[in-house]
């Protein structure tokens, strides 16, 4: 469950990819601001650092790429201008724009970096950015790991999509027992990629070393994979869950009386949906995984971040009642134009009662706000209670949750995932809040999303030996 699901007046940039563009130089020392330059962009939400990288041909003209760091993107193209002093970026089509003034050195540029209607301060810096550390990740080429690795190709017929990953396999004479890993919200690759982590590919690693096979896959129109998440719903994604499961039970190496599904965040939601619908599946692992509806999630998601990030009360009060006003309109409006006749009557409410040099960015940045959640995905995310699905489940189950996770926190969600695994008669169920862990399961002091990227910690070792050694006391 990514920053996607938070509705906030802080809104998060995203960068998105956009098509390639060429711009011309101007006349005014345009080699002055050829090479590498980085900064880190503060949005309220989170902190993302941004590089741009830029060229000069022997025809003077300038071009310009944009990688977002910590979001994985990179190589983005921009244009990119300069006269006298100012310097320009734009990424049109991604609605991103940088201006800027070159300091007298030109050693920094100076500006503001804008998206979707909201205006951030930006300072460049010349040079490289450094490379964050990633000490779990780290693998010897010249040592091969202590199990078989194989890139794997199969099919969810019933949805038409083709689904490619990687299925990591212990070195044993007898059938192993296996896990599937279901990734959060948004679309993410095999690795569950975020903020320059690869979670999944850590977890996958250390859960095989300890005699597990893994499969872990990219998601619908990700990497290897076809399809697309745009009309998708967590009930579609319990059917490649589903594809998945049949997969496994084709393989020779595999104990088949033993598969279980590990989900992260929105990958807890959707484990039980797939229990409730195959006997195949022998236990359940959810990290950070709802045990609320939808709705409920979303208030105290954007309130412990906005918090975190220096909101006051009477923001974060108002801020819920914003929300609750669009997540009226989606669930009683199943009409999408006359929900957005609605969401512009509401904009405009807004924009009338603002100061007028703020009316602009309001108004584009609630448009991007009501883009978000006029989607098939949100619209069920928001009304699903899993606890319904909670209380049909049979096999075992343990529930973690980090104490410093603000998207979905532990004290109101554990106790509510344990209530009703107990209420259908669950006999193994384990509910446990892991100190001192974030939303990724990373030891980290406050817990808000803008710590994710500088974290060195992909996974913290507690949370990778509590999942294993209560999986291996289940398949013995």
């Amino acid at each position: 469950m990514k920053m996607r699901i938070v509705v906030a007046l802080l809104a998060a940039c995203v960068v998105v990819q956009a098509p390639a563009v060429r711009g011309a130089a101007t006349q005014t020392s345009s080699a002055g601001i050829a090479g590498s330059w980085q900064g880190t962009l503060a949005t309220g939400a989170v902190n993302l650092r941004l590089a741009f990288k830029v060229s000069q041909a022997p025809d003077g003209a300038l071009t310009a790429t944009l990688d977002s760091l910590d979001q994985g993107v990179t190589g983005m193209p921009a244009e990119v201008s300069l006269a006298g002093n100012v310097v320009r970026f734009a990424l049109k089509s991604a609605g991103i724009s940088f201006e800027g003034r070159l300091s007298t050195d030109g050693s920094r540029i100076e500006g503001t970096f804008t998206q979707g209607g909201g205006s951030f301060p930006l300072v460049l810096t010349r040079g490289e950015a450094a490379v964050p550390k990633r000490p779990q990740e780290a693998r010897d080429v010249t040592t091969p790991p202590p199990y078989l690795e194989e890139q794997v190709r199969y099919q969810n017929r019933a949805g038409g999509i083709t689904f490619a990953g990687t299925l990591t396999l212990p070195r044993s004479a007898v059938r192993s027992p296996a896990v599937i890993l279901i990734s959060g919200s948004g679309p993410e690759d095999r690795d569950e990629t975020v903020f320059g982590h690869k979670p999944f590919l850590v977890l996958a690693d250390h859960l095989t070393r300890n005699g597990i096979a893994v499969l872990r896959v990219d998601d619908r129109g990700v990497g290897g994979s076809s399809g697309t998440t745009d009309t998708a719903t967590s009930d579609d994604f319990a059917g490649d869950v589903l594809a998945g499961i049949a997969y496994l039970k084709g393989r020779r190496e595999i104990d088949t009386a033993h598969i279980g599904l590990i989900g992260h965040s929105e990958g807890g939601l959707i484990a039980p949906i797939v229990a409730t619908r195959s006997k195949d599946v022998a236990f359940i692992v959810m990290l950070a995984g709802p045990g609320l509806p939808g709705e409920q999630i979303l208030y105290l998601q954007a309130a412990a971040v906005n918090r975190a990030n220096g909101a006051t009360d009477a923001q974060v009060a108002a801020n819920q009642r914003l929300q609750e006003r669009i997540f009226a309109i989606m669930k009683t409006e199943k009409d999408l134009a006359a929900a957005d006749a609605k969401f512009a009557a509401l904009r405009d409410e807004f924009v009338a009662a603002a100061p007028a040099a703020q009316k602009p960015a309001i108004a584009a940045q609630l448009n991007a706000q009501f883009k978000s959640v006029s989607t098939p995905w949100f619209r069920y995310f928001l009304t699903y209670d899993p606890r319904p699905a909670l209380s049909k489940l049979t096999c075992p189950v343990l529930a973690l949750i980090g104490e410093r996770d603000l998207q979905v926190p532990y004290a109101e969600n554990l106790p509510a995932i344990e209530a009703a695994l107990k209420a259908g008669g669950n006999r193994d169920v384990t509910a446990i809040h892991l100190p001192q862990l974030n939303h990724l399961f990373q030891t980290a002091t406050t817990g808000s999303p803008n710590e994710y990227a500088q974290i060195e910690e992909t996974m913290a070792p507690v949370a990778l030996k509590t999942v294993s050694d209560w999986i291996a006391k289940r398949i013995r």
